[in-house]
């Protein structure tokens, strides 16, 4: 079976764990040379060396114009100009009232969140007006859909990736750059227990399983499924959706 993103050059941020690292791996696997940007450099290192040659790690902080920059640099120096971007990287605030979520916190995560994928387009897209085609995708979430209470400035963020992402598909079209938002719904990672404002047990994440009518909480496969296929040839129609990966949370 030929693989889906055979010759594909991709940039994954958030790439060295969770979800990002889940779409590394998926898309290594199916013939994509990959760069992995993040800050956790111990990680990025370990996982381009776990994948081989078509794998790179850049240590990037994603609310840095230069950083960016520097990023998509190496990428187009090492495998060539990037097909696919994935926006990934990602923080919250512990869940609590929104009064009580501080400037610094707030500013911190719509840099991270949001104003990264201003730095990242800048970066990236006239690359691919060059070629007159390209790929990217937004990690949003749920929370940008149908928030929770206690992640108010959070769900903010995410309602931002999923609305920017259809307003640059509209925008970006006309150049056959497609972009779309991939949504998860809660998920197994690092920042499980700052979603839930309470330590993570099974008696705590069944409180949050409860509203996912298939029972569980999203996966790094699951996400990278997603991505896999709205990378994919097999999506070249497809722009400007929010992918919703909820087990049903936002029906």
């Amino acid at each position: 079976m030929q693989r889906q993103l055979k010759g594909k050059v991709a940039i994954v941020t958030g790439g060295a764990a969770g979800f990002g690292e889940g779409i590394v791996r998926l898309f290594v696997a199916q013939g994509a040379r990959v760069v992995i940007a993040d800050l956790d450099a111990s990680r990025g290192e370990k996982l381009a060396a776990e994948l081989g040659e078509t794998a790179r790690f850049v240590r990037t902080d994603v609310s840095s114009g230069s950083d960016v920059n520097s990023l998509v640099q190496t990428c187009s120096r090492e495998f060539g100009d990037p097909d696919i971007v994935i926006n990934n990287a990602g923080t919250t605030h512990t869940n609590r009232p929104m009064l009580e979520v501080d400037e610094q916190t707030f500013d911190r995560m719509f840099a991270v969140n949001v104003k990264s994928i201003y730095h990242m387009t800048h970066a990236v897209v006239p690359l691919m007006r060059q070629r007159k085609k390209g790929v990217i995708l937004n990690v949003g979430s749920t929370a940008g859909i149908r928030p929770r209470p206690g992640l108010t400035w959070y769900n903010g963020s995410k309602g931002a990736v999923n609305l920017l992402s259809k307003s640059m598909a509209v925008e970006l079209g006309p150049d056959r750059i497609r972009v779309n938002s991939i949504c998860p719904v809660m998920g197994e990672t690092g920042l499980l227990d700052k979603f839930m404002g309470v330590a993570d047990t099974p008696e705590n994440r069944q409180r949050f399983i409860a509203s996912i009518p298939l029972g569980r909480l999203c996966r790094a496969s699951d996400v990278a499924a997603a991505a896999l296929y709205l990378a994919s040839d097999a999506a070249e129609f497809i722009s400007g959706v929010e992918f919703p990966v909820d087990g049903g949370r936002t029906v």
